[in-house]
């Protein structure tokens, strides 16, 4: 189990470029870096796929911030294989009660339809883990939450490890120290999701 107690101790790890993680073989938590860290970038190279334009022209998913944080957080939980252990929902909850984590949601009617996880320090969004319930749910996630982060002037969008998944929105790889940089640059600004 990891000994970071406070929100404020779990922040900071955060602000140093660290994430937490659920080891599955040894149980418990850890703290993990990369020396390549997947960006999504908040500039003219973020891209969508083509198929996904139809589906936003026709507005058919409302756009909600924490409405159903705790059903957000089983969702990205509910895999075969999960990192998101209960030790770990318990930091998200903890997190989400001192204002720092959030959920970036999706909704068909009273359906949630997909949604982001993340934690908000300054102008940096660190991307924790996304899901969907309805095909597109967590695509049209994805492109409202860039457009909320630019409009919000943002810096960051660290997704950590980069995917083939992240690639179709433009991810790029960036080495550890152009990712501090960035990160120091992101948590001086004062930026808020809503």
């Amino acid at each position: 189990m990891i000994e970071a107690t406070s929100a404020t101790q779990i922040i900071e790890g955060y602000a140093q470029g660290y994430f937490l993680m659920a080891d599955e073989d040894e149980g418990g938590l850890g703290w993990y870096t990369s020396r390549k860290r997947a960006i999504i970038p908040l500039d003219d190279r973020f891209r969508h796929p083509k198929s996904l334009r139809r589906v936003l022209n026709q507005k058919r998913f409302d756009v909600a911030i924490n409405r159903d944080f705790p059903a957000v957080l089983e969702g990205c939980a509910n895999r075969e294989t999960t990192w998101i252990s209960e030790d770990l929902k318990e930091i998200y909850r903890l997190l989400h009660r001192e204002g720092w984590a959030h959920s970036f949601e999706t909704w068909e009617g009273d359906r949630l339809a997909g949604a982001i996880l993340g934690i908000v320090i300054g102008g940096a969004f660190m991307g924790e883990s996304m899901f969907f319930n309805i095909p597109e749910g967590s695509k049209v996630a994805m492109v409202e939450l860039v457009n909320r982060l630019r409009a919000q002037d943002f810096v960051l969008f660290d997704a950590q490890m980069q995917n083939p998944h992240l690639e179709r929105f433009g991810a790029y790889v960036i080495g550890d120290r152009e990712y501090e940089v960035l990160l120091r640059e992101a948590i001086a600004r004062d930026c808020t999701l809503r």
